[in-house]
């Protein structure tokens, strides 16, 4: 009688069982995925959406298209951004013309590119970190790096930070909290995120910004990279510079989905797409990202759109190592020919019609903050100062080849002991077949 009567209160009990169990079924549980079950096969679209939009501030014109977005920058901040990108624009003419009469044996432009170094260098605090890759100098020039030390550095001479060590353009200084930049790509990309988790262990309130183009984002170093920046929650801020070619490899041949921002969300990485030829959209977007990264100790991707310029258009295209080339495409380096794999017409589009210095320059003449006096007085002060410092490096000797031997271990081991005076035997005997008048003593 007794289990007679617990009969209906024991189904009852099952039922609320079966269906708490069953409510529970209809959720998916795997714990690698927050997600829903669904009863119809269909494979997710590559582009599930029309395309990741393009933050700007600023249009062709140099005008501001949404007040609110304006970042109301004091006219001497905005002279610096203008400068600091002409200074460099000027840089690049002289030592590109520089190798090509066989001076130094290797240089890499930044045309085109500047409003993305300038841009993203003045919403840094200055002890943050960087790592970038070979096209970044703009970051160390708004961090008034001297225009001396680009100059030792690619001539290779006595003043070079490096001793000579490296290849042109392969900058650093730990002064200004630049890692010294490495020739392989994509190796600054895991690095970049030990430094960022070595900055939130120690609660630096710093933050580390790695640099790379849409290229490097291929290899396996990025991925590497934003998987353990996301699952660490390092302070930092991968920016990416899509200039539409890794080197000669255009971007419909290098991937299938939307760019490189469209890689974050998979990372669980807050990402955005900025114009990067809008020096005030990659000035907002790095300054909120550097606030964020800090404060929420979690990464951003930022990708800025741009493309591979040639110079600036230059009231006086001369320089005093001669007329500048007649080709005025931006090519990816001094061993490269960009004509072979792109158009003249393509290439004059970006350059008359949206060239970083140029909308800088519409914006600064529509505020009254510029004028062609102005330009032209500054154009001619500039190209003066590249060229003291050229003249200046071209007479300072190279470093001692001793140096070749120094600076990596604190005591010398004898294998190392045992190269050194075997070169220093070559040189006695063989010296006069060495240009060694040309080396510090």
């Amino acid at each position: 009688m007794c289990l007679a009567w617990d009969l209906p209160v024991l189904r009852a009990w099952r039922r609320q069982q079966e269906q708490q169990f069953s409510s529970l079924d209809d959720k998916p549980q795997f714990p690698g995925a927050s997600a829903e079950f669904i009863d119809k096969l269909e494979f997710i679209q590559p582009n599930v959406i029309s395309g990741i939009p393009i933050y700007r501030v600023m249009d062709r014109q140099g005008q501001i298209v949404n007040p609110s977005e304006d970042p109301h920058l004091p006219k001497e901040k905005v002279l610096k951004f203008y400068k600091s990108m002409t200074l460099l624009n000027t840089m690049d003419r002289i030592l590109y013309e520089s190798q090509r009469q066989g001076r130094i044996s290797f240089y890499m432009t930044n045309y085109g590119e500047e409003g993305t170094h300038v841009g993203s260098a003045a919403a840094l605090d200055n002890t943050d970190l960087v790592f970038g890759q070979y096209r970044e100098a703009g970051v160390l020039m708004y961090r008034d790096y001297p225009l001396e030390l680009f100059m030792a550095q690619c001539y290779g001479n006595i003043n070079d930070l490096g001793k000579g060590r490296q290849m042109p353009v392969h900058y650093g200084c730990k002064e200004r909290h630049f890692v010294t930049i490495s020739s392989t790509l994509a190796t600054q990309i895991p690095q970049a995120v030990g430094a960022a988790y070595a900055a939130k262990r120690a609660n630096a309130n710093r933050v580390v910004i790695c640099y790379f183009g849409e290229g490097a984002a291929s290899e396996g170093d990025a991925h590497a990279g934003f998987n353990f920046a996301a699952t660490l929650e390092c302070p930092i801020i991968f920016f990416c510079r899509n200039n539409g070619y890794a080197i000669s490899t255009p971007t419909s041949e290098q991937y299938r989905g939307d760019g490189i921002a469209a890689r974050g969300p998979g990372y669980g990485i807050l990402s955005i797409r900025v114009d990067g030829n809008d020096v005030f959209a990659v000035y907002n977007a790095t300054k909120e990202a550097r606030r964020r990264a800090v404060a929420e100790n979690q990464p951003f991707l930022i990708e800025a759109m741009t493309y591979r310029c040639p110079p600036a258009p230059s009231p006086e295209p001369h320089t005093d190592l001669g007329p500048l080339p007649l080709c005025r495409i931006g090519h990816h380096s001094t061993s490269d020919d960009s004509s072979a794999y792109r158009s003249v017409d393509e290439v004059n589009y970006w350059d008359k019609q949206d060239h970083p210095i140029s909308r800088l320059r519409h914006y600064l003449l529509s505020r009254g903050w510029w004028d062609e006096e102005q330009e032209k007085a500054w154009r001619k002060q500039s190209r003066k100062k590249v060229m003291e410092a050229f003249e200046q490096a071209e007479r300072k000797p190279k470093p001692n080849p001793n140096l070749l031997f120094s600076d990596v271990y604190q005591e010398m081991p004898s294998r190392l002991r045992k190269q050194q005076e075997s070169l220093a035997r070559h040189l006695q005997t063989y010296g006069e077949h060495y240009p060694l008048e040309h080396f510090d003593k």
